[in-house]
């Protein structure tokens, strides 16, 4: 089943998804990033900011960062660790409930 049966084309409903069922998505492999050791955030210009009021606890960002940045908190939403935060932008495109936007960094 793709993403985009699972949730329809333009994303408008959210599924809640387990931590067990996200390995039925082998499409998109779980990251293990470049390394914990190694700080990848200083260059970015934006940042993803998490609306927890939209959330839906689905861990879709999770899955899909390509760095050890998204992490679950205790209360089960999700933070965003940026001292690996690329700012790539691909946890806020893949977030079917838009509760992911990327805005611009202050420095």
């Amino acid at each position: 089943m793709s993403l985009n049966t699972l949730f329809g084309e333009k994303k408008e409903a959210a599924v809640k998804i387990s931590l067990e069922s996200i390995a039925e998505y082998p499409e998109a492999p779980i990251s293990l990033g470049t390394t914990l050791s190694n700080f990848t955030g200083d260059w970015r210009t934006f940042i993803p900011v998490i609306d927890d009021d939209k959330c839906v606890k689905c861990y879709i960002c999770w899955k899909f960062c390509p760095e050890p940045a998204i992490y679950i908190r205790e209360d089960g939403y999700v933070g965003v660790d940026y001292d690996y935060c690329k700012g790539c932008g691909i946890c806020a495109n893949e977030c079917p409930t838009k509760a992911i936007t990327m805005e611009k960094e202050e420095k």
